[in-house]
Parts: structure tokens; sequence; C-alpha cells
């Protein structure tokens, strides 16, 4: 998304990064789809999809994302004050979300005067306020969120909404950003644009003229029948609840510098160390009941003693890895509910069996080692839906961040399989639960599935989601100083898909899903 390509008043709409959203297709296996999670300035491109831990050791909601609200008369330069100010927090997680995305569906005697340029967008009533203040409520929260997308031809909603994640920093502009109560007590910091009314008339002439292909006499009509009356008496007055009044926009250095200090100063105060929570925590108590370990009979242990040797080639690896994960699946699948069946065999007599009680059931994979399981699902569950989730590691921090998800659009009515290859202190199982949860998928119906898994990563998932079921091989006591299970497997995706670690994607026990 170019800056160059977002307007400003009735016209913005796709300002929303990062959103993971699409409409649901009759293939068994529809996914959402993702546009590129970035934003490029005129300087550097900054990529707004990864998201560090909202949660706490307990898995329970930590810190809130720290809201801005840009507010200021139509053409003032909202839009280009959010753009600098997201250059200059350098922030990678940053979610821009336009007002315009809330106009109000309007009628077909409002579409005739909307065509007249008779009817009022600069009106508190134009706006769905409801919608708006339950919107970025949740997106606060770290949820997930559904974002209506207004159609300005036709004055109405487009039929497919935008699915949009949280982030450390949500910027909110709208020329009536702080008209609402409720809206104003969701805002940390607020942010007034005071552009001269002469230099806003000129640029709503070009944009209305070039993009709208509206004529001069329409548009002077409009400015001065609402624009300019709803500017007097709805937005100017709203300067005094600003904590900071930008003159002159985007051109104002020393306002925006400001800003993005106090930003960055609130950041720190809200920092998590969701790892070093993790590890630091004695975990003495016998392993919970949640937990189900493969029997370790002689084929399994034998499965281990090949995956596990450090000379084994890599197909060797692969064969003997699939043979393991095709067994685990399998052991999972008897833990879904189930119902008597009776059915009538070709003989004639009746047998009485049992059914999957349950509306579906979604695979979703923890990238990129979580992949390699989704063959042994699809072997053994027919017309199983597939989702993804990428977490990596960031290694300046440490943490686990999300960076991408492409989930089923009704997975919250399904039972959900849960796939990585190994766990180490659960960080990262645990942020892969969390968007579950948040995508309101029940906690006793996601089932966490791993090849091997070590002592901690169990003990800290299942404090943190007792409902979870975990299923796994083997479980090994100890990490190391780095977080690495022992003895381990070594690093899973490197030996099954052949990489030195090198391309920045790693697994578990490289510190990608930790």
């Amino acid at each position: 998304i170019n800056p160059s390509e977002l307007g400003s008043g009735e016209d913005s709409l796709d300002r929303l990064l990062p959103h993971t959203g699409a409409p649901r297709r009759k293939s068994a296996t529809s996914l959402s789809k993702t546009e590129p999670p970035l934003l490029r300035t005129g300087t550097r491109t900054i990529y707004t999809a990864g998201r560090p831990p909202w949660y706490d050791e307990h898995g329970a909601q930590s810190k809130e994302a720290f809201v801005i609200g840009l507010c200021g008369g139509s053409a003032s330069g909202k839009t280009t004050v959010a753009n600098k100010i997201i250059e200059a927090l350098d922030v990678p997680w940053v979610v821009l979300l336009s007002m315009d995305s809330f106009y109000k569906v309007l009628s077909p005697e409002e579409q005739l005067l909307a065509a007249q340029n008779d009817y009022n967008f600069d009106h508190p009533g134009a706006f769905d306020f409801e919608l708006l203040v339950a919107t970025l409520r949740k997106l606060k929260q770290g949820k997930s969120v559904k974002i209506p997308v207004y159609d300005f031809t036709t004055h109405g909603r487009q039929k497919d909404w935008k699915n949009v994640y949280g982030a450390s920093v949500i910027i909110f502009e709208g020329i009536m950003s702080f008209v609402d109560k409720e809206l104003l007590q969701l805002l940390d910091m607020k942010i007034f644009v005071d552009t001269d009314s002469d230099i806003r008339l000129v640029r709503r002439l070009r944009r209305d003229i070039t993009e709208r292909g509206r004529d001069i006499e329409g548009v002077i009509k409009q400015y001065n029948k609402f624009v300019k009356p709803a500017f007097e008496q709805y937005i100017e007055p709203t300067m005094r609840l600003a904590d900071i009044v930008v003159p002159r926009g985007g051109g104002n250095m020393v306002a925006i510098d400001l800003i993005v200090q106090h930003v960055h100063s609130q950041l720190e105060e809200r920092e998590l160390s969701v790892r070093a929570l993790l590890a630091s925590v004695q975990q003495t108590q016998p392993l919970p009941q949640t937990l189900s370990v493969l029997e370790n009979s002689p084929q399994v242990r034998g499965l281990h003693t090949i995956i596990r040797n450090r000379e084994t080639s890599r197909d060797e690896f692969i064969f003997y890895s699939k043979r393991l994960m095709r067994l685990l699946i399998e052991h999972a699948l008897t833990f879904l509910p189930s119902q008597p069946c009776a059915v009538q065999t070709p003989q004639g007599p009746d047998y009485d069996g049992r059914s999957y009680k349950g509306k579906g059931i979604t695979g979703v994979s923890i990238l990129r080692a979580g992949e390699t399981m989704e063959p042994a699902l699809r072997a053994v569950c027919k017309d199983v839906r597939i989702g993804k989730i990428l977490i990596q590691t960031n290694m300046d921090s440490g943490e686990p961040e999300l960076h991408y998800l492409r989930l089923p659009k009704d997975i919250s009515e399904d039972h959900v399989i849960l796939m990585d290859s190994t766990v180490s202190t659960g960080a990262a199982a645990m942020m892969a639960v969390r968007v579950l949860l948040d995508h309101e998928v029940q906690e006793e119906k996601i089932m966490l599935v791993s090849l091997l898994m070590a002592e901690l990563g169990v003990h800290s998932v299942a404090y943190a989601f007792p409902k979870v079921k975990i299923i796994t091989t083997a479980v090994d006591k100890d990490l190391d100083g780095s977080f690495h299970v022992i003895p381990g497997i070594g690093d899973f995706g490197d030996r099954y898909f052949g990489t030195d670690g090198s391309v920045g994607w790693s697994d578990e026990e490289n510190q990608e899903s930790v």
C-alpha cells in the first residue's frame, strides 16, 4: 500500500494492516487471503504484519495496543501525519484504521441526495459509531475483527468485509474521531491536525475533481452547505480535547517527533517477555492430565532412534518422520468426540458403531515445520480444512511474533488440530492457541499435536489453557541455555527441508516457534 494512494475524506478505504480475511469459497478447504503486509514510505518499507505477545504466561490478556486518535477537518492532512508517525516510530506492528470505513449504508432516498451533492457526509449521523466503538475495542484488546469495506460509488458496504488482527500501535483517523464519548475513552493519545481552511478547500477541490470526477460547482456547493458548517459545529470544538495540536499537518516534524517519543516511552512500559517468564517458572508439578503421550512401543522407540540420530540421512529422516506423524495423528483422532451409530451391514444385520460428533475438523499448522504434518492429517481425515499460522522469533528480543494468518472463515465451529513439530518453552504454541481463542474457537475443542515436547512447554500450555488437549510422541525433560529441547531432534525444519537455517525460517528448536 502506497501512502500516495491513501486519500482523505469520504474515499479513504483500505488503510487496514495487517488483515487476513476473505470470503469462504465452496471448497472444503477454503482459506482466507492475506494482502502483502507492507507500508511503503518515501524512505523505506515497513512490515506491519508482525504481532508480539499480547498475553502473559497465564495465557490471559496482558496489555492493550496503544491507540492514537487523529482528528481534523476534511483534507487537513490526517493520513499524511499518520504515515509520518508510522515511519518515524520504526515499530513493525501497526494498524492504520480509517473512520471512513464506518459510513452508514445509505437508503435509496439518501443515495439520490448523495448523487446531487445534497447528502451530508460530514455529520456525526453519517457514521455507524456503535459498530466503530465495538470494533476498535476488540482491536485494542488484540482480537480479530471484521472491518466493513465502504463503496463510495454505491454508498454502501461491499459484501466481503476485511479481517484485521491487533497490533502494538493502532492509528485511528477521521473527521469525527473526538465526537463520541465512548470512542474517546479508547484513545490513549489524541492528536488534532490543524490546517488552514483555504488549504483544506484547495485540497478537497483537487481531490474531488481529479479522483471522483465531480464538477467544481458541485464540490463548492457541498463544501459551503455541509463541510464548512460541520467543521465549525462538530470538528473544530473538539480541538480542546486533543493532547497535541499539530499545525501545518505532515510538514510539522517537530510535533511528529514529540509524538513518536511519547509513544516509544509508552511501548517500553508495556513490554512483556513471555519466553523469559515461562523459562523462569519452576515446573515441579506432575505432568498434566490433559497430556497424552503415544505408547512407547518398540516401533515408536525405533522411529525416535532413527530421527534423533544426527547421522540419519535427510531421505531417511523424512520417511521415518512421516511414519511417526501418521501414528501421532491417528492417536490424536481418538480424542475427537464420538457418538453411538448403528448401520446395516451388506449381510443385513446391524452393526453398533460410532461416528464423529461435531460440525467439522480443521487442521492448523504452525509454519514452517508444522506444515509437514498436514499430509498425515489429510490421509486419515477426509475433507479436513487447513489453516496456517506463521510465528517467528525476533532475533533481537528473543520473543515470538505472529506474522501471518490463514484460517478458514467459520473455524469457530470446528474442532481444531494445532500442529507443530516441536514445543520447547511453549511460547509459540501459546500464541497459536491464543489466536484460535481470539477467533472464537472453544478451548476444549483445541488439540495441540507435536512430535516432541519439553516438559516446560507441556506445563506452560497446560497451565495457561487447561482445557486444551496436548498430544505428543515423547516428552524430553530439559532445555539448554538457548531453549533447545534436550536431547531433542535438532532443528526439525532444517533437517526435513534440507536447509541450513540461513533464510530466516526456523523451527521451535531454532527459535522460530518457541
